[in-house]
């Protein structure tokens, strides 16, 4: 597991008060929302501002793209890396 991973993985339990999980009971391609780990909009909409705040970067809530890169851990990974290397 990537350092980004691990850090995505603790910003989603941190910012979403799931204080049941630990890091290592997400894994990297756990579906986020719906049968996965079972986030709403509402997670998502808090997940996205915890995201924007601790990398500094911007994500278009309204980008046809978005909710791929909000699929799991990798995916918003990925999404990540690549916003802070732009």
């Amino acid at each position: 597991m990537s350092d980004l991973q691990l850090e995505i993985k603790n910003l989603i339990i941190e910012s979403l008060g799931l204080e049941d999980l630990t890091a290592d009971d997400l894994a990297a391609d756990l579906t986020l929302f719906g049968d996965g780990l079972g986030l709403d909009s509402v997670d998502a909409l808090e997940l996205g501002l915890a995201i924007q705040k601790r990398f500094g970067i911007k994500i278009d809530a309204e980008a046809k793209d978005t909710r791929k890169h909000f699929a799991n851990v990798a995916s918003l990974a990925a999404f990540v890396s690549a916003q802070k290397a732009a």
